[in-house]
């Protein structure tokens, strides 16, 4: 179950509240989370102290974004092993919380295979469920480690694409820290760009219908003193027109064999701009993004949400008037039938590059993918 009297730490600094966190008080394990469904208002941390309350924050979207959700799903694992419940029904309904996010079962195959080899080991379900939780720590460490390789990769493939500096960069959803055990991805690559004196402008899409890039991107911006400027999703098409837009960094949830690459909805017509108006789009995630057991974008299952969060204007933080906090006024008529899916699809020929931890790979190739991961398992190894 999740804690509803969750801690409230509105008046903290920019890093003093992580993502995600294992904590053992005196009463048992628990994941704790920064609440992203009440930012930018209030900085709330939940506590979760079963997988099924884990389950729900991810499927709330409490905790999002490809990186922290194998982190959540291998806590997740560590969490139920913990606290003595079925290992293998939690293992089953995380990795089922967010189907398209690969990195979320990975993490959680992670931590169940640790489990289950210490159990074949001989171990006790205490030794088991330790070595659950130290491969959860291990892919969390990891991934803060990957972040940061990335956001250097990041940094120097756009000197190369545009030498010069002053870079206005185009992004869409929320790839910072709020998405990593680090500073993210593509946000951590506009991040160090804007360290290193380089960044002139980031163009932030409010990604509708959640509104990602408004509450959470614009909150990560603002909070580092990035020069940054919100639009809507629809208002992209005049900025390429009109020259402004120098390269795209987006995220990935899913990148398949071949290099189609499933992000936030509204990144793919971001590629078609691009492509267009020959401006880089570029992708940047962690190797463990990319799934091999997936052969191309028509495999990748894409999530479809619920129609109110088209049809009506939600208030997650603080009340609207007409709506209660959580609820939502009505923009369409009763009835409405809504499309909204959580993901669309980028095919390769639009990439420029995809940056990893392990490296550059450009153009997007299957064959390019595909040494990259085998670089990545040795380099594991």
């Amino acid at each position: 179950m999740a804690d509803q009297y969750a801690q409230s730490r509105e008046d903290s600094g920019p890093t003093d509240i992580p993502t995600i966190r294992w904590n053992e008080p005196p009463e048992g394990p628990v994941v704790v989370l920064l609440d992203q469904t009440r930012l930018p208002a209030e900085e709330v941390e939940l506590v979760c102290t079963d997988a099924p309350a884990l389950v729900e924050a991810i499927r709330t979207l409490a905790v999002r974004g490809a990186p922290v959700l194998g982190i959540a799903g291998a806590y997740g694992v560590a969490l139920a092993a913990a606290r003595g419940f079925d290992v293998e029904d939690a293992a089953r309904d995380l990795a089922g919380a967010r189907p398209t996010a690969v990195n979320l079962s990975a993490g959680v195959r992670r931590a169940q295979t640790a489990y289950q080899a210490a159990l074949a080991a001989g171990g006790d379900q205490k030794t088991a469920a330790a070595a659950a939780l130290t491969a959860a720590r291990a892919l969390h460490r990891e991934d803060a480690e990957a972040s940061a390789r990335m956001a250097a990769h990041g940094v120097a493939l756009l000197d190369e694409l545009l030498p010069g500096g002053g870079h206005r960069v185009l992004t869409h959803c929320n790839t910072g820290a709020l998405v990593s055990g680090g500073e993210g991805t593509a946000f951590a690559v506009a991040l160090a760009t804007h360290r290193a004196g380089r960044l002139r402008r980031l163009w932030v899409d409010e990604t509708r219908p959640l509104l990602q890039g408004a509450r959470l991107t614009a909150y990560e911006a603002a909070r580092n003193g990035m020069a940054y400027t919100l639009l809507t999703d629809s208002a992209a098409g005049s900025l390429f027109a009109a020259g402004e837009v120098d390269a795209v960094l987006v995220g990935a949830d899913r990148i398949a064999a071949d290099g189609s690459v499933a992000n936030k909805v509204g990144s793919y017509p971001l590629a078609v701009l691009a492509k267009y108006h020959h401006v880089p789009f570029v992708v940047v995630a962690p190797v463990t993004s990319v799934d091999p057991a997936t052969p191309d974008g028509a495999s990748i299952e894409v999530e479809q949400r619920p129609g109110h969060e088209v049809t009506e204007v939600t208030a997650p933080q603080v009340p609207v008037a007409g709506a209660e906090s959580g609820g939502g006024i009505p923009v369409a008529p009763l009835g409405t039938q809504a499309y909204n899916p959580a993901f669309d699809v980028t095919p390769p020929e639009l990439i420029t590059a995809i940056v990893t931890e392990q490296g550059v790979v450009s153009p997007v190739t299957a064959e390019a993918l595909a040494e990259l991961c085998d670089l990545s398992r040795q380099v594991t190894i």
